[in-house]
């Protein structure tokens, strides 16, 4: 049907809003669009069906949660500064934008659930195809684009998790949440269903706005990053050899050694250090260490400085230099070509980027 312009009494929800009303061919949805959004609809809708998600007898309002969105992406070349609200770290959309996304990135941890219909993400050069109820996690500075159907529902999920990266113990799930992880059910079985549920549980919380809402949706968050790397460790092969016994004091050894790299990593701490510290030799260490993160030795520590350094650049009061040898990094030239190499630009052509957007930065917390 016809949108019918604003300022009038919507005869659905029965409130003034300046926004278009457009009522679904579906007699039970209710739909109020905003015109530039780049996630298109909101939804204020009496029945909704997600994927295994049935919500009945009750109002869920898609379209309130976000009524502060300004209609308008913020990105400068390829870097999208994402805007949540206030001191919120989360933000959450309905999406069902058939226009592309660019390559882009940002620092937030994305995921994304389709309800309805296919929907391609490509995440630095590979391509993943994602049907109905699968689950894409991507990195934080990962670059990635987007390409919807011509029609068709997604959920999209974006966490600043940076005030929960320093808990401790959070290191070893860094290289679970350092590559793409596509979820689902085949590939999962023992988690597929718990971790589903719980990205709707964390919908539930956050379009309904409950008390606590954020509170509550950072501890599922966190309970789904517990579960999944548990998954990891239960599937893992890297002692598949190895007696029973001995895989969970190798999975002990190496857990220990990752916190350790994760409190010491800024210092001059070599490959031989973490092999001693396992009674392990330089050689068998690295191949462990290698199957059990997924990251040689050298390219996991340049990753937690470079994530450091990330973190740094935002201190305006900090040279250049400074922040290289805060972040561990021997020599400028060095963290230079490292940081290039993952955030596709200079520490510099960073930091300006950020001081540029830093007003709207500020007004989402």
């Amino acid at each position: 049907m016809t949108a019918k312009k604003a300022k009038r009494r919507c005869g659905q929800c029965q409130n003034r809003h300046s926004l278009s009303c457009v009522i679904s061919s579906q007699p039970d949805r209710h739909i109020l669009r905003k015109p530039y959004g780049p996630f298109g609809a909101g939804l204020h809708i009496s029945v909704i069906e997600t994927g295994r998600m049935y919500v009945k007898n009750e109002t869920i309002d898609f379209y309130t949660a976000n009524n502060d969105f300004s209609g308008e992406r913020v990105v400068e070349k390829d870097h999208e500064i994402v805007q949540h609200q206030g001191s919120c770290a989360i933000r959450i959309w309905r999406n069902v934008q058939i226009e592309p996304f660019d390559t882009h990135w940002h620092t937030d941890l994305e995921i994304i659930v389709p309800v309805e219909n296919w929907y391609d993400v490509m995440v630095e050069g590979k391509a993943y195809h994602l049907m109905p109820d699968d689950i894409l996690i991507i990195p934080s500075g990962a670059l990635h684009s987007l390409t919807a159907p011509d029609s068709g529902t997604r959920f999209i999920y974006l966490f600043d998790i940076s005030s929960i990266a320093s808990i401790h113990g959070f290191s070893e799930l860094s290289t679970l949440l350092a590559s793409p992880l596509h979820i689902t059910k085949a590939a999962f079985p023992h988690v597929y269903n718990d971790t589903y549920q719980t990205l709707m549980q964390i919908c539930t919380e956050y379009f309904s706005k409950s008390p606590l809402y954020e509170l509550s949706v950072f501890s599922l968050l966190m309970n789904l990053f517990v579960m999944l790397g548990k998954n990891q460790l239960n599937s893992m092969n890297a002692f598949s050899n190895a007696s029973s016994y001995k895989q969970q004091e190798y999975i002990s050894k190496f857990n220990s050694v990752m916190e350790y790299i994760d409190e010491h990593f800024t210092e001059d701490f070599r490959l031989e250090d973490a092999a001693a510290a396992t009674g392990f030799s330089k050689y068998y260490f690295s191949r462990l260490f290698k199957q059990y993160t997924g990251y040689t030795f050298c390219s996991y520590l340049m990753h937690l400085r470079i994530k450091a350094a990330e973190q740094l650049l935002e201190q305006p009061g900090l040279s250049i230099a400074e922040i290289a040898m805060r972040s561990g990094f021997p020599s400028i030239p060095t963290f230079n070509r490292v940081f290039r190499q993952q955030k596709h630009c200079s520490p510099t052509e960073y930091r300006e980027k950020n001081n540029k957007l830093n007003p709207l930065s500020h007004r989402r917390g």
